[in-house]
């Protein structure tokens, strides 16, 4: 296996454990040792970032802002109306 697939299946891993202690969690409520158990996992999800970065989220699309002004008459001169065809 190459490092990004030991990577990959070291992040699936912590997250099912993520998923695990939470379910774990949940039924023992505010009990101590489910509270340390959360934030243990939570310690091994920080060292996997800090050993192997960062998952970076998805970026955002790129808006381009298009100002609400009149545009040149001229500017539609050759266009036909969408959906009713030419003036041929």
């Amino acid at each position: 296996m190459s490092v990004q697939d030991d990577v990959q299946a070291l992040r699936v891993a912590v997250l099912a454990l993520e998923n695990a202690a939470r379910g774990v969690a949940r039924h023992h409520g505010d009990h101590v040792d489910a509270q340390r158990l959360m934030l243990d996992v939570d310690r091994v999800r920080q060292d996997v970032e800090l050993l192997c970065g960062r998952v970076a989220p998805p970026a955002a699309p790129h808006l381009q802002v298009i100002d609400d002004t009149a545009y040149p008459q001229d500017f539609w001169m050759d266009a036909e109306d969408e959906g009713l065809g030419g003036a041929r």
